[in-house]
């Protein structure tokens, strides 16, 4: 039998490099001996896209993007999604499991970025690699807005609109391209069925596509680790690097670890708080969708609030143009500065346990920042909420702007030559 497999396995090497690819991103790839927990968080992301996708495959089978009413007078979109929770076996479970997940995602997602700002690997050589997980992140966005109208209820229907709306701000081209978006002069059944399309089709395949081209041009290069060091310098005569471990089984059975913790949070929100307190899940959109009557407070979804309060912060036009476009201008900018962050970044070290007290206190500024700009994205505008806001928003922008001063003068520790552990 196992001659027979051995032959299998050659047949299909010389017809498919399956044996060449193990050895390269498993076997043989090796990885710093010293990850830490923040390790954890690239392996669960796959493991919630994996999820996303087949929870994902299994909701259309049910779902009906079509917002006319049926004969009781309710959205058939909203309507299928109360007989998936309701009718379909098992249905409740894999809805819960896909909202839950779309949270789940994002959180795993920030955690990701925020080890990659903590030990400097959006840094040489790693510059490529932190631009793909950038795009990443911006198709992640793009596909839970996608997916936020699909159930069509309330919070989805007067979220679309207010979002889709900001674009018309955009000078010359704004208006017709919120037109192209919703593919009607209102949110309707022509905005449902094309974020359908852009849900299920269209976001998802750019989003494999540049999984992979991030999984490659990490095992490139190779994994950056909490010293900052880069392995590949100090090699044995074979080749191996002496500070490295072959990513399996050392690293896959440490992360089957994170797995199993990450499945028994997950599986006791799925099963005991699915709405998250109303953060994963809004109360709102229990109701099904009515144009005529607006939510007294449409905010989006916890993941998209920092960038949202940036948006409200700005209340001032600039230059003849009006405060929504410098809204939307700043609301972008705040995504899109995280791509110059291997440039901005000018310490002479990569890591956080080797940089000085400048850099640490930036970081953690920042951090609070954009805990309090979530927090009030989630909350009804108030004079004294837009003050704060607007002071959390210029703290946000500086610790990007002011990189390439503060993390220069830094005082930094010079770092090990080998890996410390």
């Amino acid at each position: 039998m196992a001659a027979k497999m051995q032959g299998l396995v050659d047949w299909v090497d010389e017809r498919f490099p399956l044996t060449s690819s193990w050895k390269a991103h498993l076997a043989e790839y090796y990885a710093p001996k010293n990850f830490n927990f923040w390790y954890f968080f690239g392996s669960l992301a796959l493991l919630v896209l994996v999820n996303q996708i087949v929870t994902g495959i299994f909701l259309t089978m049910q779902y009906k993007p079509d917002a006319s009413l049926n004969s009781s007078g309710v959205p058939v979109a909203f309507a299928s999604v109360e007989y998936i929770m309701r009718d379909v076996p098992w249905g409740w479970l894999i809805r819960y499991m896909h909202s839950t997940g779309a949270s789940a995602f994002f959180i795993v997602v920030y955690l990701h970025m925020f080890r990659g700002l903590l030990y400097g690997s959006h840094r040489k050589p790693r510059e490529l690699v932190w631009i793909f997980g950038m795009l990443i992140f911006l198709c992640l966005m793009a596909e839970a807005f996608f997916g936020y109208l699909l159930p069509w209820g309330q919070m989805s229907f007067w979220g679309a609109q207010v979002i889709v709306n900001m674009f018309s701000a955009i000078p010359f081209i704004g208006p017709d391209l919120s037109l192209w978006l919703r593919g009607d002069f209102v949110v309707g059944d022509a905005t449902l069925n094309r974020f359908f399309a852009f849900h299920v089709i269209a976001i998802p395949l750019v989003l494999l596509g540049l999984v992979v081209a991030h999984v490659i041009a990490l095992h490139e290069v190779g994994s950056n680790n909490p010293d900052g060091i880069e392995i590949k310098k100090h090699k044995d005569n074979k080749g191996i690097p002496l500070d490295g471990i072959p990513f399996h089984p050392y690293y896959t059975v440490k992360d089957i670890v994170g797995v199993v913790v990450f499945l028994i949070v997950f599986s006791a929100v799925i099963f005991f708080m699915p709405e998250g307190g109303g953060y994963f899940l809004e109360s709102n959109n229990f109701i099904q969708a009515n144009p005529l009557q607006t939510p007294p407070h449409i905010a989006p979804v916890w993941y998209f609030t920092p960038y949202y309060s940036v948006l409200r912060s700005i209340t001032y036009p600039l230059f003849g143009l009006e405060a929504k476009f410098w809204g939307v201008l700043g609301m972008g900018a705040a995504v899109v500065i995280f791509f110059f962050l291997p440039w901005l970044d000018r310490s002479p070290v990569k890591s956080i346990r080797y940089k000085g007290p400048i850099f640490k206190t930036a970081l953690g500024l920042f951090v609070t920042v954009f805990l309090i700009l979530g927090y009030l994205g989630m909350q009804p505008p108030t004079p004294a909420r837009l003050m704060l806001s607007q002071a959390c928003a210029v703290i946000y922008f500086a610790f990007f702007l002011l990189m390439p001063v503060y993390s220069k003068l830094d005082k930094c520790r010079p770092e090990p030559e080998r890996v410390t552990g």
